[in-house]
C-alpha cells in the first residue's frame, strides 16, 4: 500500500472492525478489560519502532541541525497537551486529572502510520550521503522523542489522581520525573549506542566485527537490552532506545550495515504495528466506543484538524529551515497511533482512573480519525510539496 491514497494501517483497522462486528462483545481483545496486555504489546511495538526511527535519521544531532524538532517538542507538545486537557475538561466533562491524562496520552506522534511523511532510512550503498528533507526529518525525529517525553506528563496526571494536592509532590515530579529520568535515559542510550557502534564497526579483530559478518539482528538485541537496563535504573527506556539508535548511526553513518539493521527493525515494526491496529479495529466495533460522547468526538476532531495544526504552526514560526508550505504540512501531520494506546494502557494498569472507559473511547476515536485523515492525505500532500520544491523524494 506504499504510495497509495489508502494506507495499509487504514485497511487493517477496517478489517479488524469488520471482524469485531461478527465477534460482538470481544473482551479478549479489549484494552479496557486487559490493560496490562495492551500495555506490553504496544510497549514492544513502540520500542522496536523507536530503534528503527533512530537508525533512519541521517542528520547529526545538534541545536541548529535539529531546530525544527526542538520547536515541536518544546512548544507544540506542551501547548497541545494543555489545549486537549482544557477542551477535555470543558467539552467532554472530564475531571481535571483525567483531562490532563487524555492530553498526555494523545501527545505522542507516530509517522509509521503514514510512511510518506517519514524519512526513508539508511541507504544500502556504501558512501551514501543522502540528506532528508526538513518536513520528513522534523516529523520523524519529533515522533522518536515525544514517544518518551510524554511520560512526565502522564506521571503528572497520575500524581494528581493518586497523590493529592500538588504542593506535596510537584518538586519531586519536576526534578525526577521531568528532568532526572529524561537525562538518565538520554545518557544511558547515548553511551550504549556509542559503545555498541565502536564494537560493531571498530572491534580490534576485523573478522569479529558484526558489521562485517552481516548480523543485523544485533539491532533487536540492543533495543531490548538498552530498554531493560534503563528501566531497571529508573530512566525513560523509550528515550534511551532512540538515543542509542541515533548514537549508533553516527558511527560510520554511511555504512551499509545501518541499512541492514534498519530493514530488520522496520519489518518487525510493521508486523507489530499492524497487529496492534488489527486488535484495535476489532475492539472498535465490539464495545470500545460505547462510552464515546459528543464531547469526546469534539476533542478528537479538534486535535486532528485544529489543535495540532495551530500549535505546530506557532512552534515553527521563525524556523528558517522551512518554507511557509513546509511549516503548514509539518504542523498538520501530527499522527496519533500506537503510543497513545501504550500510555493509556500503562496508566490504567498502574492506577485506578476515573472515567477510564470514556478515556479509552475518546483516545481510540482520535487514533482512528488520525489514521483515516492523515493516511488518506499523506501521499497526495507530500507529492504536491515535493513538486513545489522542484524535486521528488528519492526512491
Amino acid at each position: 500500500m506504499r504510495n497509495r491514497a489508502v494506507s495499509a494501517p487504514l485497511m487493517v483497522l477496517a478489517v479488524g472492525a469488520v471482524v469485531g462486528v461478527f465477534l460482538g462483545n470481544a473482551d479478549l481483545v479489549s484494552p479496557v478489560a486487559h490493560p496490562a496486555v495492551a500495555e506490553h504489546v504496544s510497549e514492544a511495538c513502540v520500542i522496536v519502532a523507536l530503534m528503527g526511527v533512530g537508525l533512519a535519521i541521517d542528520r547529526p544531532l545538534g541545536v541548529r541541525t535539529w531546530n525544527s524538532t526542538w520547536r515541536l517538542l518544546g512548544i507544540a507538545m506542551p501547548l497541545g497537551i494543555a489545549a486537549v486537557a482544557v477542551l477535555g475538561w470543558w467539552a467532554a466533562a472530564l475531571t481535571p486529572a483525567a483531562a490532563l491524562l487524555l492530553g498526555a496520552v494523545l501527545a505522542p506522534t507516530d509517522p509509521v502510520l503514514a510512511s510518506d511523511v517519514q524519512v526513508e532510512g539508511p541507504s544500502s550503498g556504501e558512501g551514501s550521503d543522502r540528506e532528508d528533507d526538513e518536513v520528513r526529518f522534523a516529523l520523524t525525529s519529533e515522533a522518536g522523542l515525544n514517544d518518551a517525553l510524554a511520560f512526565p506528563f502522564v506521571y503528572l496526571a497520575l500524581f494528581l489522581i493518586t497523590k493529592g494536592p500538588a504542593g506535596d509532590w510537584i518538586a519531586h515530579w519536576f526534578l525526577w520525573e521531568l528532568v532526572g529520568k529524561t537525562l538518565l535515559g538520554a545518557a544511558i542510550g547515548a553511551v550504549a549506542g556509542y559503545v555498541l557502534g565502536r564494537a560493531v564497526f571498530h572491534f580490534p579483530i576485523p573478522h569479529a566485527r558484526l558489521a562485517e559478518s552481516g548480523e543485523p539482528i544485533v539491532a533487536l538485541a540492543a533495543t531490548f537490552a538498552v530498554y531493560g537496563l534503563t528501566e531497571l535504573v529508573g530512566g525513560y527506556g523509550f528515550l534511551a532506545v532512540f538515543a542509542c539508535a541515533v548514537a549508533l548511526r553516527r558511527i560510520e553513518r554511511a555504512h551499509s550495515y545501518h541499512a541492514e539493521m534498519h530493514r530488520v527493525m522496520e519489518q518487525l515494526e510493521h508486523v507489530l504495528t499492524l497487529a496492534v491496529l488489527l486488535l484495535l479495529g476489532v475492539a472498535l466495533t465490539s464495545g470500545l466506543l460505547d462510552d464515546l460522547t459528543w464531547g469526546g468526538v469534539l476533542v478528537a476532531v479538534a486535535l486532528v484538524v485544529v489543535i495540532r495544526p495551530v500549535v505546530g504552526w506557532l512552534a515553527l514560526l521563525g524556523c528558517r529551515e522551512m518554507t511557509v508550505q513546509e511549516r503548514g504540512v509539518t504542523a498538520f501531520f501530527g499522527i496519533r497511533g500506537v503510543g497513545s494506546v501504550f500510555y493509556l494502557a500503562f496508566a490504567a494498569a498502574v492506577a485506578g482512573i476515573d472515567q477510564e472507559s470514556v478515556l479509552w473511547s475518546t483516545a481510540a476515536f482520535a487514533v482512528v480519525l488520525s489514521v483515516v485523515v492523515h493516511g488518506v492525505t499523506a501521499t497526495t500532500v507530500m507529492r504536491v510539496l515535493d513538486r513545489r520544491r522542484g524535486g521528488t523524494r528519492n526512491g
